[in-house]
């Protein structure tokens, strides 16, 4: 066995071999820990993986542990706060962006019964299917965006090389 070519050659605690090894591909159940996922993936867009996962905890705190009700009824003050947190990435389109999907998954909720379960009930679906169905309903999400969302959270397969130890996950 081996592991995927990107975490190979990284020591076992390097910060991308311990999200790898622990967190990548593994189905993640909870409401706000799909939100903060999202928020992740969002938050990454042109910039590197590993500038998110040295902040992740931080963003954690700055949205509330994305506890989906406060974050969804933040005002001009809680926005004014996160573009002044240096601890997190202050785009001001993407934290509006936040606020807009944690208001989109409450509303899933209310239809589906949870975050979870809407993506579960959906039928198989190809990338492009994922995408469209993703910016249907929420901002800031394209291609790359919804295909590491699911990735990472175990919904679609690819997340890890067929003889790497984490695949089992």
């Amino acid at each position: 066995m081996s592991y995927c070519q990107y975490c190979r050659k990284l020591p076992p605690d390097n910060i991308h071999r311990r999200y790898h090894d622990a967190v990548y591909g593994v189905e993640i159940t909870d409401d706000a820990e799909l939100f903060g996922r999202l928020l992740l993936e969002m938050n990454q867009a042109g910039l590197s993986w590993d500038t998110i996962l040295k902040r992740e905890a931080h963003f954690r705190r700055a949205y509330d542990g994305f506890q989906l009700e406060i974050v969804a009824n933040y005002q001009l003050a809680d926005i004014e706060r996160l573009l002044a947190d240096s601890g997190i990435i202050r785009n001001r389109l993407k934290i509006h962006a936040a606020i807009h999907n944690a208001r989109q998954i409450l509303t899933l909720i209310e239809t589906h019964g949870s975050f979870y379960q809407w993506i579960q009930q959906q039928e198989a679906k190809n990338t492009t299917e994922w995408v469209k169905l993703f910016k249907k309903n929420f901002k800031f999400v394209g291609t790359e965006i919804v295909k590491e969302f699911l990735f990472s959270i175990g919904r679609i397969p690819g997340a890890h090389d067929l003889d790497c130890p984490s695949y089992r996950h």
